[in-house]
């Protein structure tokens, strides 16, 4: 699929999404070990037409902005990451982010893609706090969203279903300085 650069990585770069990635967007999705830690998403089935609904919808939704995660070293895909719900009055909104194969996670691109993100929305969307809601026993994506700069701040207990246990929803969030 023809990816473009928006936001510029070291070894990555976030594109705007490619409907054309249909069928690799619904494997994902469809995929345990990745929507198990994407909030309860785990349940759903997804088929080619609801996926293309989605993509459809997200590359038009201007309070929401969705991107492709490509590797840089032969423009592969690796993701999908974005800021939703955003709101320019309040200068706040929520990032969400999976690495769709299980040999590319552990490797820094999460944590890349992720500051890469909070810098556009920062620096260019004016944005003051970005948050996300992660599985408490993700702990790997909890690693890699306090290495980009976000902390805790609270927690709902017990509100993820996944894997047939209940989970914590651990709330983070990011700020850019209040002199921005």
């Amino acid at each position: 699929m023809p990816y473009f650069e928006k936001i510029p990585g070291e070894r990555i770069y976030l594109s705007p999404m490619d409907p054309g990635d249909l069928e690799i967007y619904t494997k994902w999705m469809n995929d345990l070990e990745v929507t198990r830690w994407l909030g309860g998403m785990s349940g759903g089935v997804y088929s080619l037409p609801a996926e293309r609904a989605y993509l459809e919808n997200a590359t038009k939704d201007t309070h929401n902005y969705q991107f492709a995660i490509v590797l840089r070293e032969g423009h592969r895909l690796l993701g999908n990451i974005g800021l939703m719900d955003i709101n320019q009055l309040c200068r706040r909104a929520t990032a969400g982010i999976f690495i769709g194969e299980a040999e590319d996670r552990s490797k820094g691109y999460g944590t890349e893609a992720i500051k890469l993100l909070l810098d556009y929305g920062f620096q260019w969307l004016g944005l003051r706090n970005i948050d996300l809601h992660v599985n408490s026993d993700n702990a790997r994506a909890i690693a890699c969203y306090k290495k980009a700069g976000f902390t805790e701040y609270g927690r709902r207990h017990g509100v993820l279903f996944a894997d047939g246990r209940w989970h914590d929803d651990v709330l983070m969030e990011a700020l850019t300085p209040l002199t921005q």
